[in-house]
């Protein structure tokens, strides 16, 4: 049987709550393809967007979001739930994501290549972290996560926003585990910005991450800041205790504390 949503989501949930309580508890791809379709959402080369069932005519995945709209979901399947919500709080990200896919493909003919391994991570397991303060986004870079997530716990709850992106690392919350990671961009957003309504906020993240990905941006994965999920404050009991994160494990140092 497919386990449901529990009533309380978790709180990383946010970006796609609104959405979620529109639909039932479980992963109705039925439910919320009619949400898709009347949001109107659109490829960047103005396809009309529709999530369809899985096709077995050799097209692939990405091409057929281009050349028809029609993006496969398969019934029943969380993974592909959740994409479809990822593209209802980020329509223009998504598309531009397709669209640079594409532009890949054609650029490359030997296989995949690091632009689209990149955009593969981003779009399965992207997170988008903004800070009213430079200083924490220093912190995160340079991997110093108990200054961050403990030291200066209070000021990363007034002053930072972390939103999930990925429709992997949405399933994965489902149930998560030790050492759950995304793949994150990081913004500096200006005094207030987290005091703004969530769908004003999704909207200029979405604007922002679609004039990165239409320029260019992010060609290797390497250029996306790995974050430990379980660390930010509020994400599980575990994390209210200091001792928590020195799991070096879980909360390793990184390329640059190690000199890599």
């Amino acid at each position: 049987m497919t386990p449901r949503l529990p009533d309380l989501y978790p709180p990383l949930f946010f970006p796609i709550a609104s959405w979620l309580s529109r639909l039932p508890g479980c992963p109705d791809a039925e439910a919320v393809a009619r949400l898709a379709e009347a949001a109107g959402l659109c490829t960047e080369n103005g396809r009309r967007l529709r999530f369809v069932p899985p096709q077995a005519d050799g097209l692939g995945y990405e091409r057929r979001i281009w050349a028809t709209g029609e993006v496969e979901t398969r019934p029943d399947n969380w993974h592909d739930f959740f994409n479809a919500l990822v593209w209802l709080a980020f329509p223009r990200a998504k598309a531009a994501l397709n669209a640079r896919h594409l532009r890949e493909m054609a650029a490359t003919e030997a296989g995949r290549g690091q632009a689209r391994d990149a955009m593969t991570h981003f779009d399965e397991c992207g997170l988008v972290v903004v800070s009213e303060e430079p200083a924490l986004l220093g912190l995160l870079r340079d991997f110093r996560w108990k200054d961050l997530f403990w030291e200066r716990r209070a000021r990363v709850a007034a002053a930072m926003g972390f939103f999930v992106f990925g429709h992997a690392t949405y399933e994965q919350l489902l149930a998560p585990f030790r050492g759950l990671t995304a793949k994150a961009v990081l913004y500096e957003v200006a005094p207030g910005w987290l005091g703004r309504p969530l769908a004003a906020q999704l909207a200029d993240l979405d604007q922002r991450l679609t004039a990165d990905l239409g320029a260019g941006r992010y060609a290797s994965p390497r250029e996306l800041q790995p974050v430990p999920l379980l660390g930010i404050p509020g994400t599980t009991p575990d994390n209210e205790a200091a001792e928590y994160y020195d799991d070096t494990w879980q909360f390793r140092p990184g390329r640059r504390a190690a000199g890599v």
